[in-house]
């Protein structure tokens, strides 16, 4: 008599069990689970002890609801940058010139709408288009002549910044119209009333809190449906009741001062847009492939210069935007305008997990990483410490990052 073997679950048996699985597989060592990721668990930790560590010593003024809402309207432009940086570099590349690209949308936009009184919507139409036609300067140089990014874009830095002297004939532009300013200083408060507080700050939270679980709860079942390894299931619930928890104490706070910023759903929607297309779309698996291993990539059949040429027509754009919040976050345009811009985006792509090699990297450890080097100079701005003192720390901080990813590649080769 012949025994029968049970067959192996088909795909939709496994996908009707996923959900099911998802309540009991996982490992629930904490160990296990930060260093089975180290690269990117390592940041969030890094910026929890960060932001404690300057509430302690700022006497929880740096927690505070103006505070905090000083920290996205200051740096708001520098984490957009990042958006942009953080692409490049996982494709390998670099740009040195998002700073000068800054001061010349801006410088264009000021033009039109101060000097010209064209309305002020067409100011930020031309400063995004100036900067995605300069990232397609870049992007030709680099992807179609094969100069080095590093090479094209450091010229690119000293051509744009003395373009914007000639835009502005060496002088500072200002103010912008009213509808501009808000761009960078506006606040959504009142639209759902509330007793002392803003309830459309709060229900916009609420939603991203939901969207979030729902996210990462598909993202759970994928990696089981493929048997990769996930946390245990209480531990999941614990990750996202944290980050509920922080996310709703940060919209209570902005609840309390002047509402929900205007600049900070532009970054929101650039942060959810930009993590969907480099996690779920075939161009972002196509960049992590480029930096990850160019050879391999050429013979998977990748179109290598047309991904090149479009990332730095992104970072153009991308660079466009900032201009436009910088500008209005000013309230006018300056040819020194985004001095040392590109060494910010660049630290918080490299603190936020980027690798110096590339193939490594995300939107969100990008946005950590510059939310990481905002939370430091404002506490240490609130602490009262000199300038020189403030550029130290940051350069100790990057230099760790760094030193920390070299780390992370050896441990890897070791365990081998």
């Amino acid at each position: 008599m012949t025994s029968i073997k049970p067959s192996a679950p088909t795909d939709d048996a496994a996908a009707d069990s996923a959900p099911a699985a998802a309540l009991h597989v996982g490992s629930s060592d904490p160990r296990t689970l930060i260093m089975r990721n180290l690269r990117q668990s390592g940041i969030y930790v890094a910026f929890v002890a960060i932001v404690a560590l300057f509430a302690i010593l700022t006497d929880g003024v740096l927690l505070s609801p103006g505070n905090l809402t000083n920290i996205v309207l200051q740096y708001s432009y520098i984490l957009v940058l990042a958006i942009g940086m953080v692409i490049l570099i996982i494709a390998g590349h670099i740009d040195l010139s998002v700073g000068s690209i800054v001061a010349l949308t801006g410088a264009v936009s000021a033009v039109l709408v101060i000097q010209n009184g064209q309305p002020w919507w067409i100011g930020m139409v031309a400063a995004m288009a100036v900067g995605t036609a300069v990232g397609a300067w870049h992007g030709f140089w680099v992807a179609y002549i094969g100069m080095p990014a590093f090479i094209v874009t450091l010229a690119g830095m000293l051509l744009f910044r003395g373009l914007t002297l000639q835009v502005l004939d060496n002088v500072s532009l200002s103010p912008f119209p009213a509808e501009y300013q808000k761009v960078a200083s506006g606040f959504l408060n009142g639209l759902l009333g509330g007793q002392g507080y803003d309830a459309f700050t709060l229900l916009i939270a609420a939603l991203a809190v939901g969207g979030y679980a729902v996210s990462v709860f598909r993202t759970r079942l994928a990696r089981i449906r493929y048997q990769q390894p996930v946390e245990s299931f209480p531990l999941f619930v614990a990750r996202v009741l944290l980050v509920a928890a922080v996310v709703m104490y940060f919209a209570w706070q902005l609840a309390h001062a002047r509402g929900l910023p205007i600049v900070l759903i532009i970054l929101a929607v650039l942060v959810i847009a930009y993590g969907l297309m480099t996690k779920d779309t075939v161009f972002g698996r196509q960049v992590y492939a480029i930096g990850g291993n160019l050879s391999a990539a050429m013979l998977s059949g990748v179109k290598v210069r047309k991904v090149n040429f479009w990332i730095f027509v992104n970072m153009g754009f991308l660079a466009g935007v900032a201009g436009t919040i910088y500008s209005s976050r000013s309230n006018g345009a300056q040819p020194a305008a985004g001095n040392m811009f590109e060494l910010d985006a660049i630290a918080a792509a490299f603190i936020g997990g980027a690798a110096v090699a590339g193939g490594v990297g995300t939107v969100v450890g990008a946005v950590v990483g510059g939310l990481i080097m905002a939370v430091m100079s404002n506490g240490m701005q609130l602490m009262g410490v000199e300038q020189s003192t403030q550029s130290v720390v940051k350069g100790l901080v990057l230099l760790l990052a760094v030193a920390f990813d070299i780390y992370n590649k050896r441990r890897a080769g070791n365990a081998r």
